[in-house]
């Protein structure tokens, strides 16, 4: 187990027997060794969105290769996010909590730390505990002037709803973008998901919202359209597409995550490290077990550019937000 205690020499000695005996130690025998239970509690959105199905493969990934358990909670109403954060701080249910892509609620995040117990915020973040995200407002303002930079001035964004941090991030990541490139933002031209399901972060969402662009006549309606999620520019393709319009001949568009169905899909699209951060989350919440006192880490990711036919652009080199724009980018 690694244990701080055990010399090098006696160290040398038990691995070496355990290799000719071909020993493979036991999760639940080295928990009960340990006073653990070696299970992390996962407690995220919407398992079916795409962008989560990701996360939870680097996680799934991880725990198994440190052998560890997963006790998975999805959150599909806000009143269970209490259920599922007083189960995970009952002594000896589980070693930790990774919480995500939801505020986490203050008189939790004291009692977390009251019992000491590790959290790790994936797409979140509190000062208290280690988190990883991705910086959303750098993110759109790259995929909005990479559209202004293809000669686009009637520029759209369809968003998921506001309630969710990602969205307002990235709807101020394309408001700044049109102010620095000297264009006038028109409200007219920003469709926020009328449908609450995932937080708007759905097929359906985009769906509705582009036909909400396609009933504008085609000298008001936006000729690019920036998505908050790939999911989402998925439903808006597919509006596009039985109107009998196509990206980017008749209206250009770039979506948000790569998600592995993008690829496929020709969609142009700010790539962020799905399946790295679920990784990451387990090393870190593991590696906090066996340090309790360090200081909380932050660590965030800059999305990158990932051109394909939906945006209009011959293919060019993946790259993220150049440095001195991200310096001066307003946090959300």
């Amino acid at each position: 187990n690694n244990h701080p205690n055990v010399s090098d020499d006696t160290k040398h000695r038990v691995l070496s027997v355990a290799r000719r005996l071909n020993y493979q130690p036991h999760a639940y025998a080295q928990g009960l060794a340990r006073k653990r239970t070696n299970t992390l509690s996962v407690i995220m959105p919407f398992f079916t969105n795409y962008f989560f199905v990701e996360v939870l493969q680097g996680v799934q990934d991880k725990v198994t290769e440190l052998g560890y358990d997963l006790m998975l909670h999805g959150v599909n109403q806000p009143d269970q996010v209490d259920a599922y954060l007083r189960r995970a701080t009952q002594r000896g249910r589980v070693d930790g909590v990774l919480y995500c892509s939801m505020q986490l609620p203050e008189s939790y995040a004291e009692k977390f730390q009251q019992l000491k117990l590790p959290v790790v915020l994936v797409d979140a973040h509190h000062e208290a505990f280690d988190s990883i995200t991705v910086e959303n407002t750098e993110g759109a303002y790259a995929a909005t002037e990479h559209l202004i930079r293809q000669g686009h001035t009637r520029l759209g964004m369809i968003d998921a709803q506001l309630e969710s941090l990602p969205a307002r991030e990235r709807l101020a990541g394309f408001r700044q973008a049109m102010l620095d490139n000297g264009l006038k933002f028109n409200p007219d031209h920003l469709k926020i998901s009328r449908i609450t399901k995932q937080d708007g972060f759905s097929r359906e969402a985009g769906y509705d919202a582009m036909q909400g662009f396609l009933a504008m006549s085609v000298d008001e309606r936006p000729t690019a359209v920036f998505v908050s999620s790939d999911v989402q520019a998925i439903g808006a393709l597919n509006a596009l597409r039985d109107a009998g319009l196509r990206a980017p001949d008749d209206m250009a568009v770039i979506g948000f995550d790569d998600i592995e169905l993008a690829r496929h899909l020709g969609l142009s699209t700010m790539r962020q490290p799905m399946y790295r951060m679920g990784m990451l989350a387990v090393e870190r919440i593991v590696e906090r077990l066996t340090k309790p006192e360090t200081s909380p880490l932050h660590m965030s990711f800059s999305p990158t550019l990932v051109v394909r036919e939906t945006c209009g652009a011959a293919r060019q080199p993946e790259r993220g937000v150049p440095a001195a724009i991200a310096a001066a980018l307003p946090r959300a």
